[in-house]
């Protein structure tokens, strides 16, 4: 389930592997200050136009449109754009609360004086971070509900996604189809089903008379048929909220998202959704997804459609999609055409404005010690004294490595960090099956 090496293109599975075809890393800052050679800075953004459409069945779909936020208050070059998509089931509770507190915790857990450049490569930790809180914050206020979450953040032409569950980001640039979430249902990944069982879950098919196995594999008790959500804390702590994370950088072409839950997916697939909506702006193109979907196979959930194009200058002409070669590293390039001719050592002239699109990262471990690690992605640049999730002060003392094994003490770099504070690291452990173990040897005593 896990990769920080795999193609952005063609699926939602990864891979890891050697380079090959002189497919080598390109640093973000390469990236960005190549955004600047090309006169678009952070300062003379693409123009983002979205729209939304939604069909209810239950009232448990939820969405969060917001183009014009600010990092910095009053600082324009500080800009960003978000949108999210929340489905929720058994209540609608878990989907609110995480509509109204998810960009909160991101901003939270990224410190306040970044640049761009940092901030951009502190995203995947930071939005990491913040779907753990915001699930064990929610957990203390409901316990039956739950959600997916797919959340996108757009910073010039940098896309990042974060997500959970069955909803899907899917974009389409110069032609060709990417997609930037990955379905956590256990019939699309026997990783999953192998980490909830190692984890103390049940996985199997609903049983009916005369032992038949019948539907999707499901999570048991509750049959939750979703391996990670926000929520659903009656299922079990191993449904984690460690989201996949993708992030891409799209060429000057522009391109266009569609953000929609399952009640689309189900019934259409990508090439179709772009399909039944090209050359409509987002807002009709949104209600032409959702209505045919639902012509296909009827209203039977609640069915909802954001449409973002992102439109920014063109610098040049479009190029045939090159062979997919295999990256290597977090930081890679997967789509761009490396000069021939020029011998310059600057990194900066090491490569062309990208062809179509590249992309910079991508992670779906569900593991939170390598997800939080001081060095994750590039750099730390986080206060170390911090919890690393819910982002309170700890005295020295108090802080417990995320890397500490609490059921072997003193086993594994216990003095590296970043640190959680009591009730994180018990979270921690509940979301990888150690509390469980550790109540029961407790009880049997």
């Amino acid at each position: 389930m896990s990769s920080r090496a795999g193609s952005v293109g063609g699926g939602s599975s990864s891979g890891g592997g050697s380079s090959a075809g002189g497919g080598g890393a390109v640093p973000l800052a390469v990236l960005l200050r190549r955004e600047v050679a090309s006169e678009r800075t952070a300062s003379e953004r693409p123009e983002l136009h979205s729209g939304l459409f939604s069909q209810a069945k239950k009232g448990e779909d939820f969405t969060f449109l917001k183009p014009d936020c600010e990092r910095l208050p009053g600082v324009p070059s500080s800009s960003f754009s978000a949108f999210g998509l929340f489905d929720g089931h058994n209540g609608n509770g878990a989907a609110i609360y995480t509509k109204e507190n998810l960009l909160n915790n991101i901003l939270s857990a990224v410190p306040a004086d970044l640049n761009r450049e940092d901030w951009l490569a502190a995203l995947p930790r930071a939005l990491v971070a913040a779907f753990v809180k915001t699930d064990k914050d929610f957990q203390t206020k409901a316990r039956s509900s739950g959600t997916t979450v797919t959340f996108v953040i757009i910073d010039g032409l940098v896309i990042t996604v974060a997500s959970v569950g069955d909803s899907r980001c899917v974009l389409e640039a110069e032609g060709s189809i990417y997609h930037l979430s990955s379905d956590h249902r256990f019939d699309a990944s026997k990783e999953e089903v192998d980490r909830v069982i190692e984890s103390g879950g049940d996985v199997g098919r609903l049983n009916v008379v005369g032992g038949a196995e019948i539907g999707p594999l499901r999570c048991w008790p509750g049959g939750l048929c979703l391996s990670r959500s926000i929520g659903d804390q009656d299922v079990g702590q191993f449904i984690v909220p460690v989201p996949l994370v993708k992030q891409v950088k799209l060429s000057t072409a522009g391109g266009r998202l569609i953000i929609a839950s399952d009640g689309v997916w189900d019934a259409l697939s990508p090439e179709v959704a772009f399909n039944c909506s090209r050359e409509l702006p987002p807002e009709p193109a949104a209600e032409q997804i959702v209505k045919t979907a639902v012509h296909s196979k009827g209203l039977r959930d609640d069915t909802t459609c954001i449409v973002v194009d992102i439109i920014a200058e063109r610098t040049n002409s479009s190029m045939p999609l090159p062979k997919k070669q295999p990256g290597i590293g977090v930081f890679k390039n997967m789509f761009c055409k490396k000069k021939s001719s020029d011998s310059s050592s600057h990194a900066d002239r090491e490569y062309m404005d990208p062809d179509i699109v590249e992309e910079i990262f991508e992670d779906g471990c569900a593991f939170l010690s390598r997800r939080l690690d001081s060095e994750y992605p590039v750099r730390n640049m986080f206060k170390l004294f911090i919890c690393a999730i819910c982002q309170v002060e700890l005295k020295p003392n108090q802080g417990i490595s995320v890397h500490e094994d609490s059921s072997q003490p003193g086993s594994l770099r216990r003095w590296d960090g970043p640190f959680l504070c009591q009730s994180c690291q018990e979270k921690k452990e509940a979301m990888e099956g150690k509390r469980r173990s550790r109540d029961s040897s407790r009880s049997s005593e």
